[in-house]
């Protein structure tokens, strides 16, 4: 048996376990969003019809979506950062010379990712009450004015991406401790014989020794916060004014909500290429920054 045989042959029950479970469900899909499937054709096949791109022009004229897309975006423009930040400075934190028991710290700080998002999400609901929450209580300790986390429009975007990123950086935290244990010590130690100073050994050789690491850090948490949907949901439920509705909310009350599926996966389509144009454009940059 040849080579090319034998590999198709290997590979073929994976493939066609591929086929089946991703590429036939993805294509229905598109055919879905193309049709005005609801309650009324699930009833009866007859009921349905085949409407084009009017899903897609219908999403077009609906604010609710603008406004779902706007929350996205700004929850992915504020987490990302401040995840990638806070999962770097975790894995510095454990991978320096001073740090003690470094596996209780590894699994404080991965502990989260590992708990239930709901669970986690209702304990974080208590903490951030109005009168009887933890952290308004420390604000008042501090003689600061106790604020309505879940409840003021301006606050609930905020309080949703703290918690996020409290969920997540742990996971990023493990990628960047491997990252950082890659880097050769001999390098630190020429710098330390130069008289190169902490900040400086972080600005001109961890930094870019992390670079390949972070560009896939950040692209694994940018699809990661562009699919938001457990923390509105458990949280807020989209609201107050519909500050914290994602477009994968919107997406779930079109279809389970008020049962209009086809538009639903129009809104499921219309989120994959508006995060593989944002992965495109990550790639394109990230791409010119590792050349140079």
């Amino acid at each position: 048996m040849n080579t090319p045989r034998a590999a198709w042959l290997l590979a073929g029950p994976a493939l066609a376990v591929i086929l089946l479970f991703f590429f036939l469900p993805v294509c229905a899909a598109l055919a879905l969003s193309l049709t005005d499937f609801d309650l009324y054709a699930l009833a009866s096949l007859k009921n349905l019809r085949f409407v084009g791109l009017d899903n897609y022009l219908q999403l077009l004229r609906t604010p609710l979506f603008w406004k779902a897309l706007a929350n996205t975006f700004i929850f992915v423009a504020a987490g990302v950062p401040l995840s990638i930040a806070a999962s770097l400075g975790a894995a510095l934190l454990i991978n320096s010379r001073l740090a003690w028991f470094k596996p209780m710290f590894r699994t404080v700080f991965f502990a989260p990712v590992v708990t239930s998002m709901v669970a986690v999400a209702v304990i974080w609901r208590y903490l951030y009450h109005t009168r009887y929450g933890v952290i308004n209580y420390v604000l008042d300790s501090l003689g600061l004015q106790p604020l309505d986390w879940l409840g003021d429009p301006h606050f609930a975007m905020p309080a949703i991406i703290l918690f996020a990123v409290w969920k997540n950086f742990g996971y990023n935290m493990i990628i960047f401790l491997a990252g950082l244990q890659c880097i050769p010590g001999d390098l630190y130690e020429a710098a330390e014989l130069d008289g190169a100073r902490r900040f400086a050994m972080l600005r001109h050789i961890t930094l870019p020794a992390l670079a390949p690491t972070m560009f896939m850090v950040s692209l694994l948490t940018m699809t990661g916060y562009f699919q938001l949907f457990a923390e509105p949901y458990v949280m807020t439920q989209g609201g107050p004014l519909q500050s914290t509705v994602s477009v994968l909310y919107f997406m779930y009350e079109q279809g389970f909500k008020w049962w209009n599926l086809g538009r639903a996966t129009a809104v499921a389509f219309v989120l994959f290429v508006l995060m593989f144009g944002v992965t495109l454009l990550q790639l394109r940059f990230a791409g010119r920054g590792l050349e140079e």
